[in-house]
């Protein structure tokens, strides 16, 4: 079944893997979903992530991690929807909870942690916001 938006199915398939509390989630492959993944593993929010080869499609295999029981991703958010982009230059990149989250752009140099984008006086489309 064709999905009309693959990023806000990916954090719905973490969301609810996290929910669940399953050890691993697994999610169709495309480049900027194993991007984000490398990201989230990056900014340890999951403990690792590999991409399992099949015949029909590549999936990438996200192990999750947690502290004490407790899930590291509290909370996911899709800022940019297909119906209504989301858009920051390089002098109003968001902040996620004073700094403790991290929200990812789409930038002309890919994507980027809002961090990166302000080291790189970038903007771009504001993807989401994790926490």
């Amino acid at each position: 079944m064709p999905v009309t938006d693959p990023i806000a199915d990916f954090l719905t398939r973490i969301r609810n893997a996290i929910h669940a509390k399953k050890k691993f989630v697994d999610i169709p492959s495309s480049h900027m979903k194993l991007k984000m993944a490398e990201i989230l593993k990056d900014n340890s929010f999951v403990k690792d992530f590999n991409v399992i080869e099949d015949s029909k499609q590549n999936v990438i295999r996200i192990h999750l991690k947690y502290v004490n029981g407790e899930p590291s991703i509290s909370g996911l958010k899709k800022i940019s929807t297909p119906g209504l982009r989301s858009y920051a230059d390089k002098n109003n990149i968001p902040r996620v909870l004073n700094g403790l989250g991290l929200a990812i752009l789409s930038t002309s140099k890919g994507l980027l942690t809002d961090k990166q984008a302000k080291q790189e006086s970038v903007g771009g489309e504001i993807i989401c916001h994790i926490w």
